[in-house]
């Protein structure tokens, strides 16, 4: 596979993502309980292919710098930082979210949940505003 689609992919993967999830949320406080669970495991998805994507474009792509200069690279620099700490963070609380949820222990699921989702909501939004600042804007 061309190695240059993947950037593309995984931004399209992290909107998907950030649009599942409020989506998700947006159905739980509906009580839709089912559409809920269903939208929620579809953004684990997205997230999990989003993840090997990733991994396989850098073991294979390397590093992308970033091409700006001044307050653009120190503005990028910053959301990156951001963007890199809290997707270390998310993984664990995605999966204790999960885990609370399937175990039917629906309090400790919403008190994780209260903290995932805006993890994980940033997470996938700064994924596509990395993407957008590396590859769409010219910044000469």
């Amino acid at each position: 596979m061309n190695l240059s689609l993947f950037p593309s992919i995984n931004a399209s993967l992290n909107a998907a993502t950030a649009i599942l999830l409020i989506l998700g949320y947006t159905l739980i406080r509906q009580r839709a309980i089912t559409a809920h669970t269903l939208c929620m495991l579809a953004a684990t998805a997205t997230s999990t292919v989003f993840l090997g994507c990733y991994i396989y474009y850098h073991l294979h792509h390397g590093v992308t710098r970033f091409p700006g200069h001044g307050l653009p690279k120190f503005v990028y620099l910053t959301i990156l930082l951001t963007h890199t700490i809290l997707a270390v963070v998310q993984l664990p609380m995605i999966l204790s979210t999960l885990f609370w949820a399937f175990r039917g222990n629906f309090a400790k699921h919403i008190k994780i949940a209260r903290l995932t989702l805006p993890i994980w909501l940033y997470v996938s939004v700064t994924g596509v505003v990395v993407y957008w600042m590396l590859y769409r804007v010219h910044w000469a």
